[in-house]
C-alpha cells in the first residue's frame, strides 16, 4: 500500500527534477552528415551533389524531390532552399585508397573505423570525415580540403 507508517518518503522520492538533456555525440553526427544523404537519409552514392549551404546529396534524391509536385508532399527543411537542378552543383569526388567498407562483407568479426573516409583530398590527402574543412569549387565541382586551398593560393581548379 505505501506510507502506512512503515517508511518515510525521502524528499527526491517525492519530487520529479527536470529531465537532463541528451547531448548529441559530435563524432557520430560529422560521420552520418558526410556518409549519408541530407535529404532521403540513405548512403551517399555517385553522383553526389551539394548545395551552397555545403550538405550532401544523392542526385536521384534531389531529382525525386523536384519532380514530386504534389499539393500533399510534406516540407523538407533539408531542401527547402533547392528551387532547381541549377542550385546544386555535382562534386568530382577522389576515392580513398585505403577505404574497404562496401568491399567487405559485414560478418561482426573487425574492428570497423567510422573515422575511415570514402573519400580524400587529392592534393594533401586528408580524409572527408568531418574532421577537416572542405571545400567544391561551383564551376567545376572539385573538392579539396580548405588547407589544400591555403597552400595552393590560386582561384582556378588545378585538376
Amino acid at each position: 500500500m505505501g506510507c502506512d507508517g512503515g517508511t518515510i518518503p525521502k524528499r527526491h522520492e517525492l519530487v520529479k527534477g527536470p529531465r537532463k538533456v541528451e547531448k548529441v555525440d559530435k563524432a557520430a553526427e560529422l560521420v552520418a552528415k558526410w556518409n549519408y544523404c541530407t535529404l532521403s537519409q540513405e548512403k551517399l552514392c555517385r553522383p553526389i551533389v551539394a548545395c551552397e549551404l555545403g550538405r550532401l546529396y544523392n542526385k536521384d534524391a534531389i531529382i525525386e524531390f523536384l519532380l514530386d509536385k504534389s499539393p500533399d508532399k510534406t516540407p523538407v527543411e533539408a531542401a527547402s532552399h533547392i528551387k532547381s537542378i541549377k542550385n546544386v552543383t555535382e562534386l568530382n569526388l577522389a576515392d580513398n585508397p585505403a577505404w574497404s567498407g562496401d568491399k567487405e562483407s559485414i560478418k561482426g568479426d573487425k574492428y570497423d573505423d567510422f573515422q575511415a573516409a570514402r573519400f580524400i583530398c587529392p592534393v594533401v590527402g586528408l580524409e572527408m570525415n568531418g574532421k577537416h574543412r572542405f571545400c567544391f569549387l561551383r564551376n567545376c565541382g572539385c573538392v579539396f580540403s580548405e588547407r589544400a586551398l591555403k597552400e595552393i593560393k590560386s582561384e582556378v581548379c588545378h585538376k
